[in-house]
């Protein structure tokens, strides 16, 4: 069975080839793009898609690769002994298993996400070269070896804060979420909101696209943001003639804080409506 999108979800042609080539070579997929363009639901999505289950391991900034495979609660063990309690002569008892073990022992095929690996030291993505290639590790503390009964589908995310080994890269499928063209999100808005009057999209639209082509954007908004904005739109009834910038006092959209997230960016677009009436005055 292969990707071809969900109902919820619209997938350019080239992501479904990079999702099932990764899943026909059994390589973990890395996908980059901006912050919200959708990578974490990607996965979501595939799981739903060929009804598989989803394990996600969102990975922070002290996360360490081994949190992934299990955990030895020695602390727990101690205590336990103090107490004579019976379960410290099992120390299988003290083993917490991570995501990565929960997918390998899957009945079914899952969807493994590793989520912003880039949040997480440098060595991370080579302290797991082993376990993803192999799809197995030893348990130490237990002298057993976890092996995958059916290996999974890896996604891995990355926004791109710090470089990853090449020697992780060279192990992964990669593919980069380009931002969506206006007529592919178009088909995005449509799925979340069905129906939308063609006049507001346009002029939505064009006003959204035109925030992200500001020249000194700190951040530009993001699909998700956009789809937030849409929705206060419709919540206030804010007309589609509002958002024209020929009929706006000034450049700033209504409802702006949903799509400018820093003052930078909201001082630079009060500079350019200043600029604007000057010169139309």
């Amino acid at each position: 069975m292969k990707f071809a999108g969900t109902e919820d979800y619209v997938a350019t042609e080239d992501l479904m080839v990079a999702v099932n080539a990764a899943i026909t070579l059994e390589r973990p997929l890395l996908v980059k793009g901006e912050p919200g363009t959708g990578k974490t639901v990607l996965a979501i999505e595939i799981a739903k898609a060929l009804n598989a289950p989803l394990m996600a391991w969102h990975v922070k900034s002290t996360t360490k690769a081994q949190q992934g495979l299990y955990e030895y609660d020695a602390v727990s063990r101690l205590r336990d002994s103090q107490l004579g309690d019976e379960r410290v002569h099992n120390i299988s008892n003290y083993i917490n298993k991570g995501k990565m073990w929960e997918a390998f022992e899957s009945d079914q095929r899952p969807v493994l996400l590793i989520d912003e690996i880039d949040k997480a030291d440098i060595e991370f993505p080579n302290d797991l070269l082993l376990e993803l290639d192999r799809m197995e590790f030893h348990v130490y503390e237990t002298g057993e070896t976890i092996r995958a009964d059916n290996r999974p589908i890896v996604i891995i995310t990355s926004n791109n804060e710090k470089e990853l080994p090449d020697a992780f890269l060279r192990r992964c499928f990669f593919h980069y979420i380009s931002f969506p063209d206006a007529d592919t999100m178009a088909d995005i808005v449509e799925v979340h909101f069905p129906g939308l009057k063609k006049n507001l999209l346009r002029e939505a639209l064009s006003a959204f696209y035109q925030v992200r082509d500001v020249q000194g954007l700190k951040k530009k908004p993001s699909t998700s943001e956009l789809l937030d904005w849409i929705k206060l739109l419709l919540a206030e009834d804010i007309p589609p003639e509002a958002l024209r910038s020929e009929n706006k006092k000034d450049l700033i959209p209504p409802m702006y804080g949903a799509l400018l997230k820093n003052e930078q960016d909201v001082h630079l677009f009060e500079r350019l409506a200043f600029l604007n009436r000057s010169q139309k005055g």
